[in-house]
């Protein structure tokens, strides 16, 4: 836990101050950092931890989860009015994999973790910003006189985690792979201090702005994301005979807080940002203690405890 506090806390911390009294700057950081940042981050990471079909059976095990974790919040919203908001929804089991759950997984796990880490980013990446602005407006058939399947194109092709993956493909097919491999580790590692410093900015931004009070109860997405969804990982990931640490790395993945994709494509659509905003800022405060605790949980049942 101390490793995982002294590795993010003072990423966040500094730009939690910056957000609050600067909060002009995140934009000028955060488009680039989308745009050209992350997509090289992942890249290097996707290099250093290899492509093959395990990263593929982590994407798809990821999709699975995020799919039946919908399913179940489908049916439990005719009981709990804040799990019926199609952004709450999202927010109760989209979490931030690459700019928390990867941190914690190079903090808490062994090396050979980061692969399966990187695996469920990939697939949680690719179905949110593919898929995400579609769920927001399901119950619309077009929107901005455009169908459906060419939105979901475009949203896939501009995906930062399809511009790495494509790179990463590319890297892969030259003769000069291992050497940018190289080059790229240390690049991927900044961008991932320089966006916690981004997240933290956010963050800050939120907890000044005077945002409308939420109108619903906050309390069953928060549990489900830092709880219900863990846990429901834990049982999947059980039911297949995968090493612990994979194990350990699918549970911190589903245990990272709401992803800041879920603000940003609630302010796209044009939606009361307010609830997903306090949904944000709440989870990733408490999850900065409840994934330590998952680590230390999910340890002694796969085998391999956490460093």
């Amino acid at each position: 836990m101390l490793k995982l506090l002294w590795e993010m806390a003072p990423c966040l911390i500094v730009g939690a101050l910056i957000g609050r009294w600067r909060s002009q700057w995140i934009a000028p950081l955060a488009v680039p950092l989308v745009r050209f940042g992350v997509p090289v981050s992942l890249m290097g990471l996707l290099l250093h931890g290899g492509l093959n079909g395990s990263l593929l059976t982590m994407a798809l095990l990821a999709v699975a989860a995020i799919t039946l974790m919908m399913m179940i919040l489908h049916w439990l919203s005719s009981g709990v009015a804040s799990l019926g908001r199609p952004d709450l929804q999202l927010g109760s089991c989209i979490g931030n994999t690459a700019y928390f759950g990867v941190p914690a997984t190079l903090a808490l796990l062994p090396p050979e973790a980061l692969p399966v880490s990187i695996g469920y980013d990939l697939g949680a990446t690719l179905l949110v910003w593919s898929l995400g602005p579609l769920w927001l407006n399901r119950n619309n058939k077009t929107s901005n006189g455009h169908q459906p399947w060419r939105q979901l194109l475009a949203h896939l092709s501009a995906s930062p985690a399809t511009r790495g993956l494509v790179g990463a493909l590319i890297v892969m097919a030259t003769p000069w792979h291992d050497v940018i491999r190289e080059v790229l580790w240390l690049p991927s590692r900044a961008v991932i201090v320089l966006a916690l410093v981004v997240v933290g900015m956010r963050l800050g931004d939120i907890a000044a702005r005077k945002l409308k009070e939420p109108t619903v109860n906050l309390s069953a997405p928060l549990a489900c994301k830092l709880l219900l969804f863990p846990s429901l990982m834990l049982l999947l990931s059980l039911a297949f005979p995968i090493p612990g640490y994979a194990r350990q790395a699918l549970v911190l993945q589903a245990a990272a807080p709401t992803a800041i994709s879920v603000l940003l494509i609630a302010e796209s659509e044009q939606m009361n940002a307010a609830e997903p905003a306090q949904l944000i800022l709440n989870s990733t405060l408490l999850a900065l203690i409840s994934v330590p605790l998952w680590s230390l949980l999910v340890g002694p049942l796969s085998g391999t405890p956490g460093r």
